[in-house]
């Protein structure tokens, strides 16, 4: 496995090694010992989860005020533009935020760390995203930022209004986040 910091530090791009042939291909999408011994983490996942969405869906920005998940995803199907935001207020890389393409061609998973906010673009017709999770999911610490805070100035690669959720529409803005 390959690993990318990106730049903010603790994010990170990993690359597994795909095996192809003539009848498809193989690779380990996730082994504990590698994960641990590439990225120089060992942290203990405990929830998986599955989404499907549309082209042009954004979820996020999600992330939990107590309960902090790190979150390992990749696509299984499709592509997505991919989002981690710094919402560690003590953190001199607070309110950055890194993007990268995943894709079920491109096989790559980003490492989100605990502390901050994710969020995605279906880029493709659907994708079907899969992630890791470091905590459960608590629906009464979950938080929302929006997409389209000017401060954050994400560069989503948007050409009209993304489709998005009443909880992600009502998200708030950064310096009125409830953060760590």
């Amino acid at each position: 496995m390959k690993v990318f910091a990106q730049a903010i530090p603790g994010v990170l791009v990993l690359e597994p090694r795909v095996f192809d042939d003539d009848r498809g291909f193989f690779f380990e999408s996730f082994n504990q010992a590698a994960f641990d011994a590439a990225t120089g983490l060992a942290r203990r996942f405990v929830q998986d989860n599955h989404s499907r969405s549309a082209q042009g869906v954004l979820r996020g920005l999600h992330y939990q005020v107590a309960q902090p998940q790190g979150k390992l995803v990749r696509v299984c199907a499709g592509e997505i533009f991919d989002v981690a935001v710094d919402v560690r207020r003590a953190s001199p890389t607070f309110g950055q935020w890194v993007g990268v393409v995943l894709s079920a061609e491109n096989k790559r998973q980003m490492w989100i760390p605990e502390g901050f906010a994710h969020g995605f673009l279906t880029l493709s017709e659907s994708a079907e995203v899969l992630y890791k999770a470091t905590d459960y999911y608590a629906p009464q610490h979950e938080r929302c930022i929006r997409w389209d805070d000017p401060t954050l100035a994400i560069a989503w690669p948007v050409g009209r209004t993304p489709k998005l959720s009443a909880k992600d529409r009502n998200g708030v803005f950064l310096d009125a986040a409830e953060t760590g």
